[in-house]
């Protein structure tokens, strides 16, 4: 909650300063960089950087929690700050670096507003900033003492002892244990950072979706390849699938993320699309190692049937489970396919399905499909709280908190 001093401040530069927080989010992250290039290496996704999805998804966070301070002040925003601290514990963020994110955003406020900076504002938006920097950390905080880990201990190495061609551009990736230290069992809908090391030397940070349930010795997940060669926004996923063979280790971080499934015996829709499939896959597999009894439909849309990926093993947990249907929508339908008495072409339309009443909902997908389908699901008297989402990448929607 704001003090009586900050909260009058906030509220009349609150317009001002969401009117600029992109260009400030640009400035601020040019200005850290140049200061501490550092930052770049194994923290900081550069290919989100590249894009401007960063900027734009750390504008659009600090103007949420603002509003929400001046509107609602007796609210905390927890999917918010659960959103962001899972991502930030997937990283190995540690509470000093806050102080380093705080003065160059305030540099940052100052070189975009100038002269309307005066000494109360910016102490109002200070204020602002270490009440959302605080919760973070003191989330953060409970995360890693959840799992017994810390910022430095998160990571540890896997060796690759299986690559599994699923589509021409998606490849599944086994990995096993190197050591005898506990590993955290993930939870059914859960990611994991993979660190590696890029040809410039610099080591870059990428989340992949564990695509099924561990067994103690073994984790699985999925890559799709982005387009770009030499791209940061790429590297990552090219580097995966062209030179990281079985016998290869790698660097991965105990799993964490907040949209997680869970376990109750209400009906259980899942909707995806293209790669989004895999946190999806992931809840199956859950499903059917926990012999789970709920009713499960889940619903994909891809550009056809080859290109739909982990498609087996998406079918096979469905089979496994005592009421599980796969509905499907593709652009470019295989005539006399498989899914003969289930496909659908096109774009996914969740009102060409009967959908069960007081369902669980969970999505994945490119954004606009991530819109379409929860404003139709809404439309359709679904609660808001019954729908959750996963966004690859920095969340640029915010759907939760609008």
């Amino acid at each position: 909650m704001l003090s009586d001093t900050s909260l009058p401040v906030i509220q009349a530069t609150l317009p001002v300063v969401g009117e600029h927080i992109e260009e400030i989010a640009k400035r601020f992250y040019k200005h850290m960089f140049e200061a501490r290039p550092d930052l770049l290496d194994g923290l900081f996704n550069r290919g989100n950087q590249a894009d401007g999805r960063q900027q734009q998804a750390l504008a659009g966070s600090i103007a949420a929690f603002a509003t929400m301070l001046v509107e609602k002040p007796d609210q905390v925003p927890d999917h918010l700050l659960s959103r962001v601290a899972h991502k930030h514990v997937s990283l190995g963020l540690s509470p000093d670096q806050y102080q380093v994110v705080h003065d160059h955003l305030m540099w940052a406020i100052v070189d975009v507003l100038g002269d309307a900076v005066t000494p109360e504002v910016a102490a109002a938006w200070d204020e602002v900033y270490w009440l959302l920097a605080n919760l973070l950390i003191n989330k953060e905080r409970g995360l890693y003492n959840a799992v017994h880990l810390s910022p430095e201990t998160i990571w540890r190495t896997w060796r690759v002892v299986q690559r599994i061609q699923e589509t021409d551009d998606v490849v599944s990736f086994v990995v096993e244990r190197t050591d005898e230290r506990d590993v955290k069992p993930s939870l059914p809908g859960q990611y994991v950072t993979i660190k590696m090391q890029m040809h410039d030397g610099v080591h870059q940070p990428r989340q992949y979706s564990l695509t099924k349930a561990d067994d103690g010795q073994h984790r699985q997940f999925a890559v799709k390849r982005v387009q770009g060669l030499g791209t940061p926004d790429g590297e990552m996923s090219n580097l995966l699938h062209n030179e990281v063979r079985v016998g290869d280790e790698v660097e991965l971080s105990a799993p964490f993320g907040d949209v997680v499934l869970e376990y109750t015996d209400r009906p259980l829709v899942l909707a995806s699309a293209g790669i989004g499939i895999t946190p999806m896959a992931g809840m199956l597999s859950h499903l059917v190692k926990s012999g789970s009894q709920r009713q499960v439909i889940m619903l994909h849309a891809d550009d056809s049937e080859a290109s739909f990926p982990l498609r087996g093993q998406v079918t096979e947990d469905l089979a496994a489970l005592p009421d599980g249907t796969l509905r499907t929508w593709f652009l470019n339908p295989t005539v006399g396919g498989s899914d003969s008495g289930s496909e659908f072409s096109g774009f996914m339309d969740v009102g060409a399905v009967e959908l069960p009443d007081d369902a669980e909902y969970y999505l994945c997908g490119p954004l606009p499909f991530l819109k379409s389908v929860r404003s139709a699901l809404i439309a359709g008297g679904v609660p808001a709280k019954d729908i959750q989402y996963e966004v690859f990448g920095p969340d640029l929607w915010l759907a939760d908190f609008q």
